[in-house]
């Protein structure tokens, strides 16, 4: 018999490159230090760089014969708030009153709780060191830490090991650099110590099913067989929404898009970007980080559209 007992449900939502896979084996790392039964394991597929991506940890006192997708969580964890507005990413699936959502935003709490209006209680992430592009790598390490104590579980010892254990083959600067992001985001979630709950989980309700047809192998298989050709897939036929800039309104401050760019999608000649759109995937990164609000987001079809 499937057990469903109580335990603690935790999702991190992010984009790949961010680190949610290495967050959530710190926060598994760490429960599991402390005495619990733990699973951790993302999801993902394929060249996910910069696209939605989760991972998921469970923890309990006890063995844990859960598996699969979590529709129940009682955190979820968002490292880029560009998410919440995307259906697939599935950032808001199975919140309830008893779910904890916390978010890095430039936004405080308060807006994201006038705009999700949501049963649970919404708390804002302490963003890592400076919030600068240097700093943007570390977000992973914040989110273990916060959800750590906010968990109330968890000691500063064994965040600090877990840290050490999943950062050692980074390198020392690097591990050194992580622990003190997760320790001060731990610190900075003091006062809602505890506020994530152990429960039981609902019986799973019976899957929608989806019958998806079968391509012949000619068209199905992979046509690309020489290595470093990753130039000629084109990942900008992914994208559903599409990054455009109003050179009017740009700055010329290329440093900002060109770095966040997490696929290199954004190149700058004399001060002005443009965008690759063969390989831009529709992040939206680039649209969250540019300070003038010179890149806008349209849908592909407007696109497609206008280009007609």
């Amino acid at each position: 018999m499937e057990y469903r007992g109580k335990m603690f449900r935790i999702r991190f939502h992010g984009r790949g490159g961010q680190g949610m896979k290495t967050a959530s084996r710190v926060l598994g790392t760490a429960l599991h230090r402390e005495g619990f039964t733990v699973q951790d394991a993302p999801r993902y597929g394929a060249e996910r760089r910069g696209a939605p991506v989760f991972a998921y940890v469970r923890a309990a006192r006890r063995s844990i014969d859960e598996r699969g997708a979590m529709p129940n969580p009682d955190l979820v964890v968002v490292a880029d708030d560009t998410l919440v507005a995307v259906p697939a990413a599935g950032v808001l699936q199975g919140l309830d009153a008893h779910s904890v959502l916390l978010i890095d935003s430039a936004e405080p709490a308060e807006v994201w709780r006038g705009r999700l209006a949501l049963a649970g209680p919404i708390l804002a992430l302490p963003r890592p060191g400076s919030g600068s592009a240097e700093d943007f790598k570390y977000v992973g390490a914040a989110c273990a830490g916060a959800a750590a104590r906010l968990v109330g579980a968890v000691s500063r010892d064994s965040i600090v090991a877990a840290v050490a254990e999943e950062y050692a083959g980074f390198g020392p600067g690097v591990a050194e650099r992580n622990r003190g992001i997760a320790l001060a985001a731990y610190d900075a979630m003091a006062a809602h110590e505890g506020c994530v709950r152990e429960r039981a989980a609902p019986a799973p309700a019976k899957p929608d099913w989806i019958e998806v047809p079968l391509d012949h192998a000619d068209v199905a298989a992979p046509a690309i067989h020489a290595p470093l050709t990753s130039v000629q897939v084109r990942t900008g036929l992914w994208r559903s929404m599409r990054p455009v800039i109003d050179h009017a309104r740009c700055r010329r401050c290329w440093w900002v898009c060109s770095t966040f760019c997490p696929d290199n999608a954004i190149a700058v000649t004399d001060g002005r970007p443009a965008i690759d759109y063969d390989h831009c995937k529709g992040c939206m990164i680039c649209v969250a980080q540019c300070p003038p609000h010179a890149i806008a987001a349209i849908p592909e079809t407007e696109a497609a559209g206008k280009a007609a």
